[in-house]
């Protein structure tokens, strides 16, 4: 039981850090330099950071609890 747990929340841990990724990849296709003041260059790559880390694991808990979600329907059935 607690090993499940644990494979949990490596699983868990590694799809937060996957989709954080996969949301600062795709945002590097948006200027969002462009939305700041100039000179301002430390401010830009905060928020860029919060907002991959944001939108990444909003993403990743979507996932996650659709995966919970699937493992609770075999007691629907059984």
């Amino acid at each position: 039981m607690f090993s499940d747990l644990a494979i949990d929340s490596v699983i868990f841990m590694f799809s937060h850090i996957i989709f954080i990724i996969i949301a600062w990849k795709s945002l590097e296709a948006v200027h969002i330099e462009k939305i700041f003041k100039q000179n301002r260059v430390v401010e830009s790559r905060i928020f860029f950071i919060m907002l991959s880390i944001v939108i990444g694991t909003t993403v990743s808990n979507f996932f996650i609890d659709f995966i919970r979600w699937s493992r609770q329907l075999q007691h629907l059935f059984g």
